[in-house]
């Protein structure tokens, strides 16, 4: 039997849990704001997180001094299955230099999907936090007009 004040907590978490996440976007923001603060959140944040965790003696290329967030489109494109998405660049300072579409991809503001480019198909972004992922085979290509 479970006692009363353990089913008291349950309920507590149950009611507060989803005030103490953080909205991804207001109701008022435009898409192009909710995919850039989606990639800085959700792309960013970890992959700086996982390079400060690297070794100091590693030969792997240093990483950047600095990142910023391009939103490329101003409006939703749909893809094949109907959903809309829009595509944003990153580039990144090394030196005194920035250097365009370090990464590119898409991102969909309504589910907070993103994706990137790699090769000739869009991957989820955890592939650039050393995740093993498949290519997404219908996401960020605009569906064809039908005649």
């Amino acid at each position: 039997m479970v006692s009363t004040r353990w089913s008291g907590l349950c309920v507590l978490a149950f009611i507060f849990a989803p005030s103490l996440v953080p909205s991804l976007a207001s109701a008022d923001d435009p898409p192009a704001v909710v995919v850039q603060r989606r990639v800085q959140k959700g792309l960013l944040e970890p992959l700086a997180q996982k390079e400060k965790e690297r070794s100091r003696f590693s030969r792997a290329r240093m990483p950047p001094q600095e990142r910023r967030v391009r939103v490329t489109q101003a409006a939703a494109t749909l893809d094949a299955s109907g959903r809309g998405y829009l595509a944003f660049a990153v580039d990144v300072r090394r030196g005194a230099e920035w250097h365009q579409d370090d990464v590119v991809g898409c991102a969909y503001p309504q589910t907070g999907a993103l994706f990137v480019k790699r090769g000739d198909g869009y991957r989820p972004a955890e592939i650039l936090l050393g995740k093993d992922v498949d290519v997404a085979p219908i996401v960020c290509t605009a569906a064809k007009p039908q005649s």
